[in-house]
């Protein structure tokens, strides 16, 4: 779960912030290109606008922004998170941790995309997906359950490319959904070495932040093949940990994947509007979604390598 709360403000609140309050603390200012949409960082920590840069691919500047995210140190002690839904523009104030201005950047582009609907409409998920010879797997799971962990298990198969370790968004086209990767580079959890030991040759030389983390390019340690654009999404595979539950593999049906995904608050603790409007549109989305692919539970109760085992008979097709 995400350690903040948002609070929705008015748009004239918006403008007191950005014109009286915060006017002289935007000491960088950078656009990322998610999937086609401009998210603007304006912030005066060095370390984000890095990191930030590190992370997505850049946008042309004469690109008019679709969001924008203020993570902004003000002197306050306690992080505060506030939201304009109008002119999609979020303030992170005084937080130490690149996770949350990440994540909320995706969350901007995802509130964005819901209210933006068009033959191509794009919608934004929060998990991981992996391409094998044009197939796409995704992961879709609650924060802490191992969904990046099998993700990046996954990509030391050959002919495994990983689209996203934590976020991608999909496009319906008819009766399929194709995949498209939101980041350059991904920012990682350190421990990712202790639990697979390719990835240790991955940190090295690589600067962590005060939490362990760092945005590093995988191709380093497993070459320019190992990550990819998009991919046709086939599967999907919803994770659990149920100790009473000696069943580690299983096709879900429809029905299945929506009970679970709706008590799981559809496995994205970064959403910045959660009304009953807001929860109709994504309850409609992941019915689509289901319909598409084909759908598995896999209980993580058994080893991280005996689970892997179990993910990769199904993004292989074994």
């Amino acid at each position: 779960m995400s350690g903040y709360e948002v609070e929705i403000i008015k748009p004239e609140e918006k403008d007191r912030l950005i014109d009286e309050e915060y006017r002289e603390n935007f000491s960088y200012g950078r656009k990322a290109n998610l999937s086609g949409m401009c998210i603007k960082l304006l912030t005066n920590v060095e370390e984000f606008k890095e990191m930030w840069e590190d992370n997505f691919k850049s946008m042309n500047e004469d690109v008019r922004p679709h969001g924008r995210i203020f993570a902004l140190k003000t002197g306050r002690e306690e992080t505060q998170v506030l939201y304009e839904p109008v002119s999609k523009t979020c303030f992170l104030l005084d937080c130490d941790y690149y996770g949350y201005v990440k994540s909320l950047a995706l969350a901007v582009s995802g509130d964005f995309l819901e209210e933006y609907h068009s033959i191509h409409s794009r919608y934004s998920v929060h998990g991981a997906a992996v391409d094998y010879k044009g197939v796409g797997t995704a992961i879709i799971a609650p924060s802490g359950v191992g969904k990046t962990t099998q993700a990046y298990g996954l990509i030391l198969e050959e002919d495994v490319r990983l689209i996203a370790d934590d976020w991608f968004y999909t496009i319906i086209v008819g009766n399929g959904l194709d995949v498209q990767a939101s980041e350059k580079n991904c920012y990682i959890r350190v421990d990712i070495a202790s639990d697979i030991e390719e990835y240790k040759e991955l940190l090295k030389g690589v600067s962590l932040d005060s939490y362990g983390r760092a945005v590093t390019n995988v191709r380093r340690v497993l070459g320019e093949a190992a990550m990819k654009e998009n991919t046709t999404l086939r599967n999907v595979i919803h994770l659990k940990r149920d100790p009473e539950d000696d069943r580690i593999l299983r096709k879900v049906e429809t029905d299945e994947a929506m009970r679970y995904i709706l008590k799981n608050n559809f496995c994205n603790p970064h959403r910045l509007i959660t009304d009953s409007r807001k929860r109709k549109l994504r309850k409609e989305f992941f019915e689509k979604l289901y319909e598409r692919t084909t759908v598995y539970m896999v209980n993580t109760t058994a080893t991280i390598q005996e689970n892997l085992e179990q993910i990769k008979d199904i993004a292989l097709e074994r």
